[in-house]
């Protein structure tokens, strides 16, 4: 079941009309990161040709990843720790700043530089984005919002390519960053007009170590997949140093996200079976579908001669799919709650796509390929966003920022991996092909190194020369998507593990994530009762005095905090009567006043526990941390001053100190 844990996201009630003004905001801020996915690599070329520096084109867009995927969990955990909509204005200046100073770069060097920018920029703006969905909208109705963002991936894909060939033929290959300019500060005044604020936690810590573990990790594995077999070889000393030193940074990132109080990415979540079961899908996907779908371009450019702007026209198909599965998906999901069933049938549909991808070759017709590509983005449509929603319905409302931010990294390091992967059999089989019995004709500029730069070189050699080497290509591209259907197999596979856990309305079940405000006067203080207590972990008292025990580091584990409540509360307690009360074995009970003994706060008199002057002071500084961890989450949602709010904070806090936690609780 989930839980949806933590503050309420905004401070008002918000219409239809507010909710639809968000997000249009946030679709003009994800189509600009999407765009920058696919636009720029059309204007690589002419770029090289400006800047020179060839030998450092590939940073061009490993900086951005680089920078992208290292902090795209920084960005989640800030949200949940900061509130969301500061955060979200600073990525979109960030990227603006970025594209900006892109476009005037006069060397490679500060080219790459300025694109690193970006992907500081552009790793906030995907992640907070779904985000925000989850804190403006009921569970039940995600599935419509989400699926349209995967509609505007859909048109980043075709659009990218077209929007670069256009502007590298007419303009200048600098717009194909100035572009997100207007885009951008369009996006920022919507955004800053329309998203309500959030309040910041209190005193929210930040986990250095944690972030700077996992930016080690990130950092590791895209170096190594991106550089990995074209600029190293594989047994280099630069592939095997960063594959230790990715191995060393997750166990110690481990060790740390264990002990810190406010982890970058929480251990609890992967004893969370959705988004555990998600993310490992959500690798799965990438590898297959980001690892096969970068060739598409070169198939059609290199194999079926067509431009830059051609093979965008041609890859329409493609978004098509994945326009129309991706929104009637959403649209499904919100109106039956249910979500399973799309990962399922998608990875079967997309793995499909791909064996018939796999069969293209010199002699296949634009309809044939076409066919093939709808089929492929029909397939996408159904999964990609949908894992997103499942995991921001499975996680507590604390952890929806580093919840989505997770499974996105882990699907952007499964597409790491797999362009890694499949680059290399792509080159391997490349070479291998080009190396069989070349005709007498493929030298110097007709050699096969040479061919693979530009479709316009292959036309000035020989006809057996150009037969040669498209065949070469096209077996070399073919192998590519072949090997990528077990993948998608695989993915389809696992999507059967996936839980469902139905999604929520906000008239069936009133959460945190879907309450913007005191709830209406014909319930409010009932409401506002449940979801204190909610909120506090009341429901289960045990979570309640580990949650104060963690926040206020007095040295006791969660039953002796309960144990101390109970005799300072009562002025005593026997052992054998909270041994009858609580069902956990005396022994235990015994321990855990022995230990508060020990520290002097109570006494032990013939099986009496009696609080000492310590004792009372301890429990006087937990007492109060409680109230104004309550009285805090109120002003939250409401800002108000009424007696009546200081009478439940002060119910609720005696309520935590009569409670009793289960049997299997105290045991912690």
């Amino acid at each position: 079941m989930a839980a949806q844990q933590g503050a309420p996201p905004v401070e008002q009630d918000l219409s239809k009309r507010a909710i639809w003004a968000i997000f249009g905001g946030l679709m003009l801020a994800m189509l600009l990161a999407a765009l920058d996915q696919t636009i720029v690599a059309t204007a690589l070329p002419t770029i090289v040709r400006d800047l020179g520096g060839a030998e450092h084109l590939s940073w061009v867009v490993t900086a951005y990843m680089l920078a992208s995927t290292a902090t795209t969990p920084l960005w989640g955990k800030l949200g949940d720790l900061y509130g969301r909509k500061i955060l979200f204005i600073t990525c979109i200046v960030i990227f603006l700043v970025g594209s900006a100073l892109a476009g005037t770069s006069q060397t490679m060097g500060q080219l790459i530089a300025w694109r690193a920018v970006q992907g500081v920029g552009g790793g906030g703006l995907m992640v907070l984005a779904q985000a925000i969905i989850g804190d403006v909208v009921p569970p039940r109705d995600r599935g419509r919002y989400q699926g349209a963002f995967g509609a505007v991936f859909g048109l980043s894909s075709v659009a990218g390519p077209l929007l670069g060939g256009f502007f590298v033929d007419h303009l200048s290959w600098r717009w194909v960053f100035y572009v997100n300019l207007p885009i951008g500060a369009l996006a920022l005044v919507v955004v800053a007009a329309v998203l309500p604020v959030t309040k910041a936690r209190t005193s929210p810590k930040i986990d250095v170590w944690g972030i700077t573990l996992l930016a080690t990790v990130a950092t590791c594995i895209v170096l190594v997949t991106s550089l990995g077999g074209t600029s190293w070889d594989w047994g280099s000393v630069q592939v095997i140093g960063l594959s230790v030193l990715a191995v060393v940074a997750v166990v110690a990132f481990g060790f740390v996200e264990a002990r810190v109080p406010e982890p970058v990415m929480p251990l609890r979540l992967f004893t969370n079976r959705v988004f555990s079961t998600t993310a490992v899908v959500g690798f799965v996907v990438g590898f297959a579908m980001f690892g096969s779908i970068t060739y598409l371009p070169l198939y059609l450019q290199q194999v079926q001669g067509a431009t830059p702007t051609g093979s965008g026209l041609q890859m329409i198909p493609m978004m098509v799919g994945l326009l129309i599965t991706s929104i009637a998906s959403g649209q499904i999901i919100s109106r039956t709650g249910r979500y399973k069933v799309f990962p399922i049938l998608g990875s079967a549909i997309f793995t499909v796509g791909l064996y018939l991808l796999s069969l293209m070759g010199r002699e296949t017709t634009s309809v044939q390929s076409g066919l093939s590509m709808f089929v492929l983005g029909a397939g996408l449509g159904m999964v990609m966003q949908v894992l997103v929603l499942a995991v921001q319905n499975a996680v507590e409302y604390r952890d929806l920022g580093v919840g989505t931010s997770g499974a996105t990294f882990f699907r952007t390091i499964g597409s790491c991996v797999g362009v890694a992967v499949f680059g290399t059999v792509f080159n391997a089989n490349l070479t291998s092909n080009l190396a069989a019995a070349p005709p007498a004709g493929a030298v110097g500029e007709c050699a096969g190194p040479a061919l693979s730069a530009t479709s316009a070189a292959l036309a000035s050699c020989p006809p057996d020369v150009q037969n040669w080497f498209l065949d070469g290509y096209s077996d070399a591209i073919h192998t590519i998507f072949l090997y990528a259907v077990p993948v998608g197999a695989l993915a389809f596979v696992l999507a059967w593990l996936i839980p469902e856990v139905t999604l929520r309305t906000a008239a069936s079940r009133p959460e945190q994530g879907e309450v913007f405000a005191l709830p209406s006067s014909r319930t409010s203080f009932e409401e506002l009762r449940l979801l204190l207590w909610r909120e506090v972990g009341h429901q289960d008292p045990l979570r309640a005095y580990t949650i104060l025990t963690r926040d206020l580091d007095i040295g006791l584990t969660p039953g002796q905090c309960w144990m101390l409540a109970r005799v300072t509360a009562e002025g005593s307690r026997t052992i054998d009567a909270m041994t009858e009360r609580s069902g956990v074995e005396r022994d235990r009970v015994v321990a855990a006043a022995e230990a508060l003994r020990d520290r002097d706060l109570v006494t032990i008199d013939t099986g009496t526990v009696r609080p000492t002057d310590a004792g009372h002071a301890v429990a006087d500084q937990v007492r109060e941390h409680e109230r104004v961890e309550l009285r805090r989450i109120i002003d939250q949602w409401s800002g108000g001053d009424e007696p009546a709010l200081d009478q439940l904070v002060d119910q609720l806090t005696a309520r935590l100190w009569r409670e009793d936690p289960t049997p299997a609780g105290l045991h912690a």
